[in-house]
């Protein structure tokens, strides 16, 4: 069953900013560095499932235009698993989502998509957060964007 992720507005700036921080904060600081976040907001849980979507979906979903093999339905299918399993745990539990959908972002991108040119996970997150707000900064700034 494939993963479906429903139509939505694009993440702002600001919920990109604040996924982010989190992340950042988790992975240099620890748990004690984002204690009573997911408490302070409650929608953090739903920003975090975007993001890890977001991150998840375009490495592990099958490209069309790619030579296929068996593997490349595989990781679709472990990426679409990872994604239902966020996505009912941020629905029926967001307080407690919030730092475990974070720990799976950062331990997909320390073991799926390191980048060379940024060895540290901490760098890493921080271009995907530069890419992320030209994005979320071009979304808001169209012609009749939601605002």
């Amino acid at each position: 069953m494939p993963y479906l992720i429903p139509p939505r507005t694009p993440l702002t700036p600001e919920q990109v900013e604040r996924g982010f921080d989190y992340l950042l904060a988790l992975q240099m600081g620890g748990g004690a560095a984002v204690a009573g976040r997911a408490e302070a907001d409650p929608q953090l849980a739903f920003v975090l499932l975007r993001l890890a979507e977001d991150i998840v979906w375009p490495v592990t979903a099958v490209d069309g235009e790619a030579e296929l093999c068996a593997d490349s339905f595989a990781l679709d299918e472990v990426g679409c698993a990872l994604l239902s399993a966020l996505r009912d745990w941020a629905r029926d539990s967001p307080i407690t989502a919030a730092p475990g959908i974070a720990r799976s972002i950062i331990r997909f991108t320390v073991n799926v998509i390191p980048d060379p040119d940024h060895p540290d996970t901490a760098d890493t997150l921080e271009a995907m957060r530069d890419e992320h707000l030209v994005l979320a900064h071009a979304m808001h700034s169209a012609p009749g964007a939601h605002h």
